[in-house]
């Protein structure tokens, strides 16, 4: 990893930060303390600030038009992002290569990333050495700590899939860890959560710091180690150890009987010092293929996740040479402080039917995908579901229900190596991406 943590990157952890909502996210700005007075002579009004710091850090690469979910949306045919001024989200993320030099696009989802885990590793460092501080505070500390880093190494692996990525990140300024294979870094993201979550057990009934208003309900240590296990259970999904998700799916928090909109969000704000909701711009559009992939209900109407997160623009908006062409806006994010999910109850009893179908329990799972159908998209039950069709289901019901929310459907299908299934929109020649190239800047500093 090239990233150097110098005063300069660390700095983020401690200026002014504004999680929106109500009830005051702000912090001071401490001086702005350099890296080695915070490692050797660590504060708590400090600690609490870089602990709040990494939800921030983590925030900051999600919902720009050139974010995260906006990225990963587009190569998976969920958004088109069309702005005249930078035709990149067209020709780059639907063309035939990404390039590797653009921080923005191919080289894109790794800085930032990385920056927020070693700030995380800074913090975890550092709290040994703050005097006053009970143990069952720091437990909560390194939980929460560790969760974010599990998160940051989620969006890493998550665009790089194959190509791999370093995960020995802690090392002397100067040294570059080994790219290592996606396995082990699945298998260090695993790790982080396990140890977050036994770090959690300990942790007391309160965080001595702020979370986001997005972590309502999910904002002490027992609630979020519920967080944490959701999370756990994605990944477990992910590697196809079935088992091992079931298992943290007890312990998460999924729940039929509450609503699917339960969970963990990203909180934005316009307020000074924070960061607004990018995915509203005027530049984001939906895929066509949304609506005319969709399900109907039995009265004649679209599927409601259709009708509750799109709606029709009066003429269409065309690109690329006539191309690209939509006439479909979203509606979930109606304004820049609208929250981003991170994780959801609905995403949950999903993971649940895909860990029931992988161990061949056809029955429970049956039953959530049609708790899905008949709750989210107020389709008809199927009553058709075998061994055949059920990962065909399952994958559609995530594509709607999880739509916009963090490039799903484009990991769903690369896992299940199903990406051939998407449609080719600028050339029949360009197949969908299955990764991001590791920048260019990393791969020169290994020359």
């Amino acid at each position: 990893m090239t990233i150097q943590l110098t005063k300069k990157t660390f700095v983020g952890l401690f200026t002014l930060l504004g999680l929106s909502g109500c009830g005051s996210m702000d912090v001071p700005d401490l001086n702005n303390p350099s890296l080695d007075d915070f490692r050797e002579r660590p504060s708590r009004p400090a600690v609490l600030t870089a602990a709040t710091g990494l939800l921030v850090g983590h925030r900051a690469g999600v919902a720009a038009p050139n974010g995260y979910v906006a990225q990963l949306g587009i190569i998976g045919r969920e958004v088109y992002v069309i702005d005249p001024a930078d035709p990149r989200s067209i020709d780059e993320l639907l063309g035939p290569t990404m390039d590797p030099g653009t921080p923005a696009f191919g080289g894109n989802h790794w800085t930032n990333p990385y920056l927020n885990i070693r700030n995380a590793n800074a913090l975890l460092e550092s709290l040994d050495k703050v005097p006053n501080t009970p143990d069952a505070e720091k437990e909560g500390i390194r939980g929460f700590a560790k969760t974010m880093q599990a998160l940051d190494f989620l969006v890493v692996i998550n665009t790089r899939d194959t190509h791999g990525a370093p995960i020995d990140v802690n090392l002397p300024i100067g040294q570059l860890a080994p790219i290592v294979g996606k396995e082990a870094v699945f298998e260090r993201i695993a790790a982080l959560l396990d140890e977050g979550a036994t770090h959690l057990e300990n942790g007391g009934e309160t965080f001595p710091f702020q979370l986001s208003p997005g972590f309502a309900g999910f904002n002490t240590p027992t609630t979020f180690r519920q967080f944490n296990r959701a999370l756990a259970a994605r990944v477990a999904v992910y590697r196809g150890r079935y088992p091992e998700a079931l298992t943290a799916l007890s312990q998460s928090f999924l729940n039929p009987s509450a609503s699917l909109d339960l969970g963990v969000y990203h909180s934005f704000g316009t307020n000074s010092g924070d960061t607004d909701n990018g995915l509203i711009s005027v530049n984001v559009y939906a895929h066509p293929s949304t609506v005319t992939d969709a399900e109907f209900q039995e009265n004649g109407t679209v599927d409601d996740r259709v009708v509750r997160k799109l709606t029709r623009l009066p003429e269409a908006t065309i690109a690329a040479d006539g191309k690209v062409s939509t006439e479909w806006r979203f509606r979930i994010y109606p304004t820049n402080s609208s929250p981003v999910p991170i994780i959801r109850n609905e995403e949950l009893i999903l993971l649940r039917a895909e860990a029931n179908i992988g161990e061949r329990n056809l029955g429970p799972a049956v039953d959530d995908l049609n708790f899905i159908r008949t709750t989210s998209g107020r389709l008809s039950p199927r009553l058709d579901i075998d061994e055949n069709n059920a990962l065909d289901e399952l994958l559609k019901q995530k594509r709607y229900s999880l739509l916009f929310e963090g490039g799903h459907r484009w990991i769903d299908l690369r896992r299940y190596n199903r990406l051939d299934t998407l449609p080719r929109v600028l050339d029949p020649n360009f197949a969908p991406h299955e990764r991001f190239p590791i920048p260019a800047s990393e791969m020169n500093a290994r020359q």
